[in-house]
């Protein structure tokens, strides 16, 4: 291979389930500055919203060439690790402002913590149960209400940080503008509510 001539990974041959993680494997070897070229049979759309999603302003992407059953796009590497990026802004609804459960989520494929920002309606619940097997921070973010613990009520409003211990006991309560609050925990492929 000439100098100038860029490694090639052809993913026609490959299963569908096995594409993007040999992609994203490919690409997490490369150097920055480094790429390669990607053969596909059809135009990657998914595959690039991906990119976007997991690495904004870390790649490039460049069409070399568009035709039936051969799209070659050279992908390149421009930063070691995805880049520090603002997700929202907390001050403002996420979504439908009238939206209630999980109203914004932490969409980046690769990661180590989730993300939510729940919000209740005025007087609304998440009734009594366990929580999972991790500790949950929770940031308050607007409204009010109160959380009930084994022994207690504690107050929430705009601002306070609480710490939900792994398998705590736990009610939520929204006072009377509801309540917004965003989590952050370990990452998990599900948050079971136990009984």
């Amino acid at each position: 291979m000439s100098p100038h001539q860029e490694a090639e990974l052809d993913v026609r041959p490959l299963r569908k389930p096995d594409k993007h993680p040999t992609i994203f494997a490919t690409y997490r070897a490369l150097p920055v500055g480094g790429s390669f070229v990607l053969v596909n049979d059809h135009d990657p759309k998914h595959l690039r919203e991906e990119f976007e999603t997991d690495h904004p302003g870390g790649f490039q992407w460049d069409y070399l060439t568009r035709e039936p059953r051969n799209w070659r796009i050279q992908i390149t590497k421009l930063a070691t690790t995805a880049l520090p990026r603002i997700l929202t802004d907390t001050r403002l609804p996420a979504g439908d402002p009238d939206a209630t459960g999980a109203v914004w989520k932490l969409q980046v494929h690769e990661r180590d913590l989730d993300s939510n920002i729940i919000a209740l309606p005025p007087g609304g619940t998440i009734e009594a149960h366990s929580g999972p097997p991790l500790d949950v921070l929770i940031h308050v973010l607007a409204g009010s209400g109160h959380l009930a613990t084994e022994l207690g009520v504690l107050d929430l409003e705009p601002g306070v940080l609480l710490w939900l211990p792994r398998r705590s006991h736990r009610r939520f309560t929204a006072g009377p503008d509801g309540l917004r609050y965003l989590t952050v925990h370990q990452r998990r492929q599900a948050l079971p509510i136990e009984p």
